[in-house]
């Protein structure tokens, strides 16, 4: 039953590709706005390993989310007068980085 939901999502999600979405504002913290735009900036010499296991896929994926979240700080992102980046995200972006949240505040 679950695997034939995340198949449906996944399709749904899909078609969400294919139309163009609006960005979504946020406010990234300032320490962690100065951390995506590191790992954006980062050389990376690691080979995937193969065959690659589910895991490292997805901390593989999800520290490419935050180097893309680091380009578009650093292309379009403004600080506010707190000294925080403001920046217009893709909306996959902002949803890969709630999924991420997810598993930080099960920890």
């Amino acid at each position: 039953m679950y695997a034939n939901d995340a198949r449906v999502l996944g399709l749904i999600g899909t078609t969400f590709r294919s139309v163009q979405l609006p960005t979504i504002r946020v406010t990234v913290p300032a320490a962690l706005a100065e951390r995506a735009v590191d790992a954006w900036r980062r050389e990376e010499a690691n080979a995937v390993p193969q065959p690659e296991d589910a895991a490292y896929r997805l901390h593989r994926h999800r520290a490419g989310t935050l180097a893309l979240i680091g380009l578009t700080i650093t292309e379009r992102g403004q600080l506010d007068a707190d000294g925080n980046t403001v920046v217009d995200l893709d909306p996959e972006l902002v949803g890969v980085a709630m999924d991420a949240a997810d598993h930080v505040l099960r920890r």
